[in-house]
């Protein structure tokens, strides 16, 4: 008996179709996860589709889309302007929001420090012009020293440095040492005396808002050692004092002194 001839083989796909078949399965997944992570604006999306209306003449009174397209950078530029200058000015000069933004740090902070007499950052407003926050040096100086050692006291000016950063440029800030009339016996080291030790900490936190971005010519230094005392404990004497000025030499003037009436009479 002759051997039976082998039946021959259907035809198999070509091998690169397998391999282009599994790169298109992985191009629809990657693509699947782009637009499961994207997030659809639908305003912009409206605007884009206002504007190819108009460019097709579908809508009364249809522009070119290059001139809708100028008037939409136009706005935009617009919007981004006044934006900014409401970031310069600390939100539109709002004396009031930066007193509370400077009570909730000093309040965290109040919060993680430990005083054995209570002292507590605080902030006060005197008027329109002008709003102290009253720092007590036993929470970031070491007693008789003037050097920032405590990263918890470092962390606690570099945020009140972005809170001045916001403000504007006709703000001022004076930093005022006191200290006690015990504080510091004369000697010839330094720090010498109560004068000594009230300035160096002055300098000392004006030096450390300098390293974060605030302007040299927005910050000055004041001391009047134990000769302005607060009241008769000496721990409370023994402070630093940021006091935030309106500078008038910029022109800005202060609604007690002069209302928006008197100047559209000028």
């Amino acid at each position: 008996m002759g051997k039976s001839k082998c039946p021959e083989c259907p035809k198999c796909l070509p091998g690169w179709l397998v391999q282009f078949g599994d790169l298109m399965s992985l191009l629809l997944c990657f693509f699947i996860l782009l637009l499961s992570m994207a997030t659809m604006d639908k305003k912009k999306v409206e605007e884009y589709f206002e504007i190819m209306r108009r460019s097709m003449g579908f809508l009364e009174g249809a522009v070119d889309t290059s001139e809708a397209e100028k008037e939409k950078l136009s706005e935009q530029h617009m919007n981004a302007s006044e934006s900014g200058n409401q970031d310069d000015m600390g939100g539109g000069n709002d004396s009031g929001q930066i007193i509370a933004e400077l009570e909730d740090i000093a309040r965290e902070y109040n919060y993680t420090t430990e005083s054995e007499n209570d002292d507590e950052v605080t902030v006060n407003q005197k008027n329109n012009n002008e709003f102290t926050m009253e720092i007590p040096s036993s929470l970031i100086f070491a007693e008789g020293d003037y050097d920032l050692k405590h990263k918890q006291a470092k962390r606690f000016i570099t945020k009140i440095a972005r809170i001045i950063r916001t403000m504007s440029d006709g703000m001022d800030i004076e930093v005022a040492g006191y200290a006690s009339a015990t504080e510091i016996e004369p000697n010839s080291a330094i720090p010498r005396d109560n004068w000594d030790i009230s300035a160096l900490r002055s300098i000392t936190l004006v030096k450390e808002l300098i390293k974060n971005r605030i302007d040299p010519t927005r910050l000055k230094v004041a001391a009047f050692g134990s000769y302005r005392p607060k009241g008769t404990n000496a721990s409370e004497n023994r402070r630093v004092e940021l006091k935030f000025i309106t500078n008038r030499l910029n022109g800005e003037i202060g609604l007690e002194d002069e209302n928006f009436f008197d100047r559209i009479g000028q």
